[in-house]
């Protein structure tokens, strides 16, 4: 062996060493930090999203290496899954099966140290967290191709749970079948995959049929067994059930992104940088939505995102869904929320969190 690459590898040996001491150091303060909290009965949750995205901005901006800063911070983010772990057990519910987008948004955030359950749809994933079955949930929010998931928005409507945190994921369709070697006779996935491939599609299977199913993940299940059957799904998917990528990449518009919600029954501190998500529905008259909007302006609080979606079971009304910069404990936050409470028919707060780190 080459005595120069031998002299490095001792050396990286010797790192590798310091770098799990030092990690079995954190664990052991992450130890003390829980055992802190329980003597002085704190029965709040020990993961603080908050602080978690305060600790991750600051690994960004200190980072001077080789590494890049996002690469960093995917590394502290694993580290700190394991230690919240000897703290205390999270379980996190998404939309299943394994494989699909709504999987690695939780696994992003939370970190693979995490306990996670597979539901099988978005409602069953707010029920599982109001039942206390999960400490969390995470579920898709909107599209950059598509706009707002409805199912989504109505299950916040109807249900009492708190928007603790945000995901964004890169979205890449992959075309797969068991045996790439036999025709296609049908496609399943997600309709929104559908949607989101469709010129592709038409383009290269113009004369096959197209089947939607609840998740991707459960398309590349199904034509795991069914020889002349394709599936729209994840990379992740593609090596989880075993199955031959046919396409890659084949959504129809690039950049395409999924933003996801961490659905919890707590309210966030500030983190320094947060996003207020709210559900208005306004009263039915001329200027109403101008009504609405205008404490914002007069605050110099920057709207997000502005959604209209049909309150559900109530024909021809709607409400809005809003995202807007800053935290309702800050004052100019808070003095905009009190003006449109008094304007509007109803007002939910959803929740304050840390805008998105990774």
């Amino acid at each position: 062996m080459n005595k120069e690459l031998e002299k490095l590898r001792v050396e990286i040996d010797v790192l590798d060493k310091k770098i799990q001491s030092l990690i079995g150091k954190r664990a052991k303060l992450a130890s003390a930090v829980a055992k802190v909290k329980k003597v002085a009965k704190d029965n709040s949750s020990f993961y603080r999203p908050e602080r978690e995205a305060q600790v991750l901005r600051t690994i960004i901006k200190r980072n001077d290496n080789l590494v890049k800063d996002k690469d960093m911070a995917h590394i502290f983010r694993e580290i700190m899954s394991a230690c919240l772990a000897l703290e205390q057990g999270i379980n996190v519910a998404y939309l299943g099966p394994e494989g699909t987008f709504t999987q690695e948004a939780a696994l992003k955030h939370f970190g693979h140290a995490v306990s996670t359950l597979d539901c099988g749809s978005i409602e069953e994933i707010f029920h599982e967290v109001k039942k206390n079955n999960a400490n969390y949930g995470v579920v898709p929010i909107e599209n950059s191709s598509n706009g707002v998931i409805g199912v989504t928005v109505d299950m916040l409507y109807s249900q009492d749970l708190k928007i603790c945190g945000e995901i964004e994921i890169s979205i890449h369709h992959q075309l797969m079948m068991a045996d790439q070697s036999k025709s296609i006779k049908v496609i399943y996935a997600h309709q929104q995959a559908l949607e989101q491939c469709q010129r592709w599609l038409k383009n290269h299977y113009p004369k096959v049929g197209l089947k939607s199913v609840a998740s991707n993940a459960l398309a590349a299940r199904i034509v795991k067994d069914e020889m002349s059957a394709a599936a729209i799904a994840s990379e992740a998917a593609l090596g989880l059930y075993g199955l031959e990528r046919v396409a890659k990449n084949i959504e129809d518009k690039t950049g395409n992104v999924t933003r996801f919600l961490v659905l919890g029954k707590e309210d966030i501190a500030s983190s320094g940088k947060d996003k207020t998500s709210l559900l208005v529905v306004t009263k039915h008259e001329a200027g109403a939505l101008f009504d609405l909007l205008l404490p914002f302006k007069n605050q110099n609080i920057n709207i997000l995102q502005i959604a209209r979606h049909p309150i559900p079971g109530v024909k021809w009304e709607y409400l809005f869904l809003i995202d807007i910069d800053g935290h309702q404990q800050e004052k100019c936050v808070q003095s905009a929320l009190v003006q449109i409470a008094e304007k509007a028919l109803k007002l939910d707060i959803l929740g304050s969190y840390p805008v998105t780190v990774l």
